[in-house]
């Protein structure tokens, strides 16, 4: 059973940056697709970012954060990381790593203006 654990989210205002990381248990991960995620209060899940498993060459992203959030994978840590810039208050909700069938807590990031 593969752990995903997630860190970095926080309090900060619009315009602020944060890193989130995602590590896991297993280097098994390192050869898989993942994927962020995030829920906003009172509002379904939605992806937000993905990277390809091995040297993350691919990577896509939702249309509301291309050019504020990087996504990216050290696969010596078994770590995927999401860099969110010029955070906006609607990205504030619960960020959540996954990949196939496995998903972390979710770190909680909250953008005030």
């Amino acid at each position: 059973q593969v752990q995903l654990v997630e860190s970095g989210g926080g309090l900060v205002q619009s315009g602020s940056s944060l890193r989130l990381s995602c590590e896991a248990s297993e280097f098994v991960f390192n050869g898989y697709f993942t994927k962020w995620y995030r829920r906003a209060p009172g509002k379904e899940r939605e992806f937000v970012a993905g990277i390809a498993g091995g040297t993350g060459l691919i990577s896509n992203y939702t249309e509301s954060v291309k050019g504020r959030f990087t996504i990216s994978r050290d696969n010596d840590k078994k770590t995927v990381y999401l860099q969110m810039d010029h955070l906006k208050p609607e990205d504030t909700g619960r960020y959540y790593c996954n990949f196939k069938h496995f998903w972390g807590q979710g770190t909680p990031v909250t953008v005030y203006s």
